[in-house]
C-alpha cells in the first residue's frame, strides 16, 4: 500500500516513484492519455515522449511506452529533452500530442508525466501546449476510470526514435532570433562570459548548444553532467543557487542562468553574483522583444503581452513603456497560452521565469529566455544589473491558509470583492485587486495542486505588502 501522494490534476501525474508513482500507474496514466488522444483524433494517433532524465527516471520511461504502446498509439521517442523541447517535437512531426516525463522542480525521488496537445498551428508553426482544464479533466477521469483502452495485437503501437530534439530546439530559437532581433545570433554572446547550471538534467545538451550557437566566448557549465543527480535542490532559487552566484562572480561573468529539471523555468544572476530571480526573466524578455521590435520600425502601440494574475506589475510598467498592453489570465500555463493564441500576443508566461515565446513554442522556454536577455543586453550595451535598476523594483509576499476543501476559499474572497469594490478587481481567478494609486496589488485564490488558499501581495516595498496582506487578512477574520 502507497504512503506517499499521487498528485492528479490539469498538469498531469506526479508521485514518489516506487511509492506512489508504480510501474502499474504510469503505464495506467500514460495508456489513458493515448487511449484519450486517439478517441479524439479518429482513431489514430502519434505522440512524442520525453523524460527529464532525472535519476531513476528509467522505470517510468519504461512504463509509459508501454501504457502508449499498450493504447495503441505511435510513439516518436525523443529521449532525454527539455519540457519545451518535447513541444517542438511535437509540432515538427505534426503529431497530435506529446508526453513529457518529469516533476518539474519537484525533488529527487519524485517523476510523474505531463500532457501536451497540438492544435491549430499558428502563423510560426507553434501549436503544442499544455492541455485546456477541460481536456485535462477528460484524460484524468479516463485514468482515474482505469479506461486506458487497450487494444489487440494487431493493433499494438509502434516506437521509433529521434535523437535530433536538441539540435531542432536549438535551430528553432535561432531562427526566431534572427527573424525576430535582426541581429547576427553568433554574435550575442560575445565578450560574454557565462555560467549555466542544468542541474545535471535535461537541459544539459540543449542549454550548453543554445550559448555555444549565441557565440558565448566563456561558458561554465555547472550541473553539466548526465547524471541525473540533484548537486542541490533542484527549484531554482536564491537559497538553491548560493554556488552559481559565487561561481559568476568568481569568472566575471556577464550573468548566470539556472535551469530547473525539465528546463522550462530560468532563474537569473547578475554580473556581481546577485540573484536576481525569475520575475525578471519574463519582464526581461519581453523588454528584448518588445525593443526589437522598436528597433525595426514595428509599432509597439497596442502589442499584446500576456501573464497570470499572480504575475509582477512590472511587466505593466515595461508595456506601458512601449504603449503595449498587458491581457491577465487565470493561473496556469493552459490559460496563458489561450489567451496568447485570441490575442495574437508578441510574448507571455509566468512570473515563475516562464517565457512562452510564441515564435519558437506555446511551452514556458528556458532557451528562448537565455537567447532574449542575452540579446537586450547586447542590445542597449548595460550590464544586467544597469537594466534591473533602470526598472521599477517591487515586494512580492506570500501566504498561504490551510483548507479542508477548495471551496471553501469562496466565502473570504467574496468578503475582499466586497470589501474592496470600489478598486479595480478582477474575479477570473479568486480575486485580485489593483490598488492603482499605491502601485500595489493583492491575489487570493485556492490553490489547485494543495489543500490552501494562497494570498500573494505586491507593493513597492516588502512592508507595504506586508500591510495589503495583513489588511486582506482582517477583511477575512472580519
Amino acid at each position: 500500500m502507497s504512503s506517499g501522494p499521487l498528485m492528479v490534476g490539469v498538469s498531469g501525474c506526479r508521485g514518489i516513484v516506487g511509492d506512489s508513482l508504480t510501474p502499474e500507474v504510469v503505464a495506467r496514466f500514460a495508456g489513458a492519455f493515448g487511449s484519450w488522444l486517439r478517441q479524439r483524433n479518429g482513431g489514430q494517433a502519434s505522440i512524442v515522449l520525453g523524460r527529464d532524465g532525472r535519476a531513476g527516471s528509467t522505470m517510468v520511461h519504461h512504463a509509459a511506452l508501454a501504457g502508449l504502446v499498450g493504447a495503441g498509439v505511435h510513439v516518436i521517442d525523443a529521449g532525454i529533452s527539455m519540457t519545451p523541447t518535447v513541444a517542438v517535437m511535437t509540432d515538427k512531426h505534426h503529431a497530435p500530442g506529446g508526453m513529457v516525463l518529469t516533476a518539474s522542480h519537484n525533488p529527487q525521488q519524485w517523476n510523474g508525466l505531463k500532457c501536451l496537445l497540438a492544435e491549430s498551428f499558428d502563423q510560426y508553426g507553434s501549436a503544442a501546449c499544455a492541455p485546456a482544464a477541460n481536456f485535462a479533466a477528460e484524460i484524468v477521469a479516463r485514468f482515474q476510470a482505469a479506461n486506458t483502452g487497450p487494444v489487440a495485437w494487431s493493433d499494438i503501437g509502434t516506437i521509433e526514435e529521434d535523437t535530433s530534439s536538441s539540435e531542432t530546439h536549438v535551430e528553432r530559437v535561432t531562427a526566431a532570433v534572427e527573424l525576430t532581433l535582426d541581429v547576427d545570433i553568433g554574435e550575442l554572446g560575445q565578450s560574454a562570459g557565462v555560467v549555466l547550471d542544468s542541474v545535471n538534467c535535461s537541459g544539459v545538451p540543449g542549454g550548453l548548444a543554445m550559448l555555444e550557437r549565441l557565440g558565448c566566448e566563456e561558458i561554465l557549465h555547472v550541473g553539466g553532467d548526465s547524471t541525473g543527480l540533484f548537486p542541490h535542490p533542484p527549484e531554482p532559487t536564491l537559497e538553491n543557487l548560493t554556488d552559481l552566484c559565487a561561481a559568476v562572480k568568481e569568472i566575471e561573468a556577464r550573468v548566470g542562468f539556472a535551469q530547473d529539471p525539465d528546463a522550462d523555468r530560468l532563474a537569473l544572476i547578475d554580473e556581481q553574483g546577485r540573484y536576481i530571480g525569475e520575475e525578471y526573466t519574463l519582464v526581461l524578455a519581453c523588454m528584448a522583444v518588445l525593443e526589437a521590435e522598436k528597433r525595426a520600425g514595428r509599432p509597439t502601440k497596442d502589442a499584446v503581452l500576456v501573464a497570470n494574475l499572480s504575475t509582477s506589475r512590472m511587466i505593466d510598467d515595461v508595456a506601458a513603456k512601449y504603449d503595449a498592453r498587458v491581457v491577465r489570465t487565470a493561473v496556469g500555463e493552459a490559460n496563458v497560452v489561450e489567451a496568447m493564441k485570441r490575442e495574437r500576443a508578441l510574448i507571455g508566461g509566468e512570473g515563475n521565469g516562464g517565457v512562452i515565446w510564441p515564435r519558437v513554442t506555446y511551452v514556458r522556454d528556458s532557451l528562448s529566455g537565455m537567447a532574449l536577455v542575452l540579446s537586450l543586453l547586447e542590445q542597449g550595451r548595460k550590464t544586467l544589473s544597469q537594466i534591473v535598476a533602470s526598472t521599477p523594483s517591487y515586494a512580492i509576499v506570500k501566504r498561504k491558509v490551510d483548507l479542508a476543501k477548495k471551496e471553501h476559499a469562496q466565502p473570504a474572497i467574496e468578503k475582499l470583492a466586497k470589501a474592496y469594490a470600489k478598486e479595480r478587481l478582477d474575479l477570473q481567478d479568486g480575486v485580485r485587486i489593483d490598488f492603482d494609486s499605491k502601485r500595489a496589488w493583492l491575489h487570493v485564490r485556492a490553490s489547485n495542486t494543495e489543500p490552501i488558499m494562497r494570498l500573494i501581495a505586491e507593493a513597492p516595498t516588502r512592508e507595504a505588502a506586508d500591510r495589503v496582506l495583513s489588511d486582506a487578512e482582517s477583511v477575512i477574520a472580519s
